[in-house]
Order: C-alpha cells, then structure tokens, then sequence
C-alpha cells in the first residue's frame, strides 16, 4: 500500500503565491517520476509539473515561468511553488508518483494523492 498525502493548498489572490508538498510512504521500492496534475469540473486532469528522480523537469507551456517543481529523494516528496498565480490555475491539484514496487519488478505502478485545492480569487 502506497499513501500520497498532499498539503499547501488554499485561498489566494492573483498575483500571490502557495507551495504545495507531496509525501510518499508505504510499500514502494524506487519511485521513477514525481509530478502534479490538475483538474476543474467537466475537464480532463492535466499535466501540471513532473520531475524525474535524477531532477530532469517537464512543465505544462501554461505555468512556464511561474511554477517550480522540485524534489526531495530521500524524503519521497515533491514540491510545487507557485508564484504569480492566476484565476485560470484555480483546480484541484493532484500529486502522481510512478514507481517499482519491488527489486524484481518489470512494471510500474501509478500512485495518486487525493487532491487540494487551490482557488485564485479576489
């Protein structure tokens, strides 16, 4: 059993800032890709940030330049900082970890957290 508990999230106003945390705990033997994904009502989730264990970062065009992903190994976290925040980034933010189970393992499991969020609003 593999647990993702997600802190960070709230009210802001545009133009302000939030860091949202991510910790994996359980049953996982390496943990291959960290990231947060996003999702408003009657939309898709997207990708927001993923950051792989050896610190290569993928960002959606939409949150270039404002949002940072990075990543603590030893710690199995993941961190989202956000600044200059927009009413657009309002959504529930989803922490995703893709990892091996086990030493033996040929296949990856996908993890998800159950989600905060995130209102930018005056």
């Amino acid at each position: 059993q593999v647990q993702l508990v997600e802190s960070g999230g709230g009210l802001v106003q545009p133009g302000g800032s939030l860091r949202l945390s991510c910790a994996a705990s359980g049953n996982i033997f390496r943990i291959n890709v960290m990231g947060w994904y996003r999702q408003v009502p009657g939309k898709q989730r997207e990708l927001v940030a993923s950051v792989s264990s050896g610190g290569t970062t993928n960002y959606a065009d939409s949150v270039k330049g404002r949002f940072t992903i990075s990543r603590d190994n030893a710690k199995n976290t993941v961190y989202l900082q956000m600044n200059s925040l927009k009413p657009e980034d309002t959504a529930v933010y989803f922490c995703n970890a893709e990892g091996r189970p086990n030493p033996v393992a040929l296949y990856v499991n996908n993890y998800w957290g159950q989600g905060t969020q995130v209102t930018v609003s005056s």
